[in-house]
């Protein structure tokens, strides 16, 4: 198949893409509850005759689209289907119609271009050397909907070998393609903190157990652990994001919560933070004569990228945008949880621009005036189907 064939094909689906972007931001939906979502993409799926199965992960939707002569396991392509509880400025003709919904990490885009490229390959059976697991997943917004669509078995569906995701950033432009080997978005956990003092009257705290003092103290040494415990060498992030005590100026309250975020891009930094993070909080509390109540949450693990699929990624990102247009990141301490497929399988997580300042789409990501320059559709439509196509995959 000819590139500029490809190239054509995408530019001449733009309206579409952009219809069923548009479709698709205006009804968005949370987490597992992505119904109305699941049956627009399946219906597309059927129109365009491929086998669907519905029901993974509550509301997951796969297409399957068979090679006549399979020449190795299949190719997984994933777009997450869930927005965010954010109410979208007001004055958009495509805006959301949902009150404080709005798809605001341009999951949207990432659907309609998976249908794009589900369009280029359903015309092109004939040039499949793989099969192509279409994959639509929930929940991807904290609700580890990869990890579940994983352990429910989207990847043995048929035998599956090198996995790939795109994800629109407006903080780059459009037009360009961002990719990196090894680690791309960091694992991410929570922590959740009771320091349990003795409350009392503020004149006298010699009477009392002050655990407000105990979570200042907390939070300051929180951030020796980045600086003294985790090498030099490796990037890691401490932040406490809630501290809540007290309720008056003369009450020493019974206790003090904190909650807070730790990333990392290694197994082993991972480790020492959830190790690390509760013994500085418990020697804090202790210190100060209070007990603790600890809770951690494990988030998403980091999103690492195989090294082949990188190289194959670059060549076809070249053929759809150009080399000069193809860049390598630096790693980012977002998370995302396509994370699981890729802890399974080879393959990429890939950025591809989606600003335009000249147009004032460059509003961050989960921000109420978040939005995507509609022109990188096609392109990220074309990527995944030249990576469907490649003859080698890793």
């Amino acid at each position: 198949m000819a590139d500029d064939a490809i190239k054509q094909r995408s530019n001449q689906l733009a309206p579409e893409l952009v219809a069923w972007r548009r479709q698709l931001h205006q009804h968005p939906e949370l987490g597992y509850d992505v119904h109305e979502t699941a049956a627009f993409v399946e219906s597309r799926l059927r129109e365009l005759g491929l086998e669907t199965r519905t029901g993974i992960a509550e509301n997951g939707v796969v297409g399957l689209l068979r090679a006549e002569s399979p020449e190795g396991p299949a190719v997984l392509l994933r777009a997450d289907m869930d927005a965010l509880p954010i109410q979208e400025v007001s004055g958009r003709e495509y805006g959301s119609k949902v009150p404080d919904r709005m798809h605001a990490c341009g999951h949207d885009g990432h659907m309609a271009m998976l249908l794009g490229a589900a369009t280029l390959l359903s015309e092109r059976r004939d040039s499949l050397k793989r099969d192509v697991v279409l994959c639509f997943q929930p929940a991807e917004e904290g609700g580890a909907g990869g990890q579940r669509m994983v352990e429910e078995g989207v990847l043995d569906l048929v035998e599956t070998g090198a996995v790939y995701a795109l994800h629109l950033w407006s903080l780059w432009e459009a037009g360009t393609v961002h990719v990196r080997p090894g680690p791309m978005m960091a694992a991410v956990d929570e922590f959740s903190a009771r320091i349990v003092g003795r409350g009392g009257h503020a004149a006298q705290p010699h009477d009392n157990i002050d655990p407000i003092v105990a979570g200042a103290q907390a939070v300051n040494a929180l951030q020796s652990i980045v600086s003294r415990n985790v090498d030099p060498m490796e990037s890691a992030v401490v932040t406490v994001g809630a501290f809540n005590a007290g309720s008056a100026t003369n009450i020493i309250p019974d206790q003090a919560e904190l909650k807070g975020t730790m990333r990392s891009f290694t197994d082993e930094v991972r480790e020492l933070l959830r190790r690390r993070v509760p013994e500085v909080l418990e020697g804090a509390a202790r210190t100060a004569g209070c007990s603790l109540e600890f809770e951690m949450l494990c988030g998403y693990p980091a999103v690492v990228n195989d090294a082949r699929a990188v190289e194959i990624v670059r060549r076809e990102a070249t053929a759809a945008v150009g080399e000069a247009n193809v860049n390598e990141p630096a790693p980012m301490a977002c998370a995302e949880d396509f994370s699981f497929f890729l802890n399974e399988r080879p393959g990429a997580f890939i950025m591809v621009g989606a600003g335009n300042r000249k147009k004032g789409i460059d509003a961050p990501h989960h921000s109420p005036r978040f939005d995507i320059d509609e022109s990188a559709l096609p392109r990220g439509a074309e990527l995944l189907a030249r990576l469907a196509l490649s003859p080698d995959q890793p």
